[in-house]
């Protein structure tokens, strides 16, 4: 990106300095051949820059019998003002209209991604793409978006000013590789098409086959091939759809409830889940002391026994049982740091 953008300034800084240099040699070249070749190059030459700059110091060479130079300096002047004026405008607008910020702001961007651990790729910017990542902008998830087509990327940019894309090809080794996908916890193919989706899952699983991969599928038949191709989960659009529509009917209250949860940006509570690592000590739930905690919910656990929900203060909690609860995006953070530790 910001090679695209530098490539662009110095095309168009060039299409101004190549003429700019022609007109300075016929320039000089000129005038020594006006001034009867008593004048040396570099005179010639300050008489050609005085004239294209318009410093107007004086006639280094006498002109005051040569109507012929005197034409020679006007055509000069038109030439050489014009095409200086082209270049100045262009440096003016590559500064002011943005570009260079632009091209700062990449280079920055481009930093932070290739600092980027246990991340998040969205690939789609458009429909699905655009929710995922306001969903991991509200709830603190480092991530990465990248799309083709930067109009899309810009309404994403338009809610989530901070995030982190790449302009490209999903389906790309390079570019998926650029956004770091060695490093990455997850990614999400959601381009809206299911040829394409297969693809990015494909080359996702080749290049990191630790990545957990959710993938969007509009048709029900390509659910098999995508998990075939490496997607770990696969959301059918229309499924999902079908059973949203069926619990307005049936559950309008749960689907009320879970909607205010997603939507007041007050709150912004989420439904949360965090793994115990390998190796914590098994202890009773009550020695975690969640209390401290009031306004976080804990729902469940689940334990290789199987869930167990709204779990008693006396349960035995051990390594790799998962707890699910209510939380802002801050709690979880504070309580995943808590558990870490014990």
């Amino acid at each position: 990106m910001e090679k695209k953008v530098i490539a662009h300034f110095y095309e168009k800084f060039l299409l101004g300095l190549i003429p700019l240099v022609l007109i300075s040699i016929i320039g000089t070249i000129g005038y020594w051949y006006i001034g009867d070749k008593h004048y040396s190059f570099l005179d010639c030459f300050y008489m050609t820059f005085s004239t294209i700059a318009t410093i107007g110091f004086g006639e280094i060479i006498d002109m005051s019998n040569k109507p012929h130079g005197r034409l020679f300096t006007i055509f000069l002047a038109l030439a050489g003002i014009g095409t200086m004026s082209y270049l100045l405008s262009n440096f003016t607008a590559f500064i002011i209209e943005g570009d260079l910020k632009e091209a700062f702001w990449i280079n920055k961007m481009e930093k932070k991604i290739k600092q980027l651990t246990d991340h998040y790729i969205i690939c789609g910017a458009e429909g699905n793409g655009l929710y995922i990542a306001g969903e991991l902008n509200l709830t603190k998830r480092p991530s990465v978006l990248i799309d083709i087509d930067m109009k899309k990327i810009d309404k994403v940019l338009e809610t989530c000013p901070d995030q982190l894309y790449i302009q490209g090809d999903a389906t790309d080794n390079n570019v998926l590789l650029h956004c770091g996908i060695e490093r990455a916890k997850g990614l999400f193919a959601a381009a809206g098409d299911d040829n394409v989706d297969l693809v990015i899952c494909l080359s996702a699983r080749q290049l990191n086959p630790s990545l957990k991969i959710v993938a969007r599928c509009r048709q029900l038949k390509n659910i098999a091939k995508m998990e075939r191709a490496g997607a770990d989960v696969v959301v059918s659009t229309h499924l999902i759809g079908g059973m949203r529509m069926s619990s307005e009917m049936f559950r309008p209250a749960v689907v009320s409830f879970l909607d205010v949860m997603l939507r007041d940006k007050s709150k912004n509570l989420r439904i949360e889940e965090f793994t115990l690592p390998e190796s914590f000590t098994p202890k009773k739930l009550s020695d975690i002391n969640f209390k401290k905690h009031p306004d976080i919910l804990l729902l469940a656990i689940k334990s290789a026994s199987g869930w167990t929900y709204n779990p008693k203060e006396d349960f035995i909690v051990n390594p790799s049982d998962t707890f699910v609860f209510l939380a802002t995006p801050q709690q979880r953070i504070d309580i995943r740091e808590e558990l870490r530790d014990l």
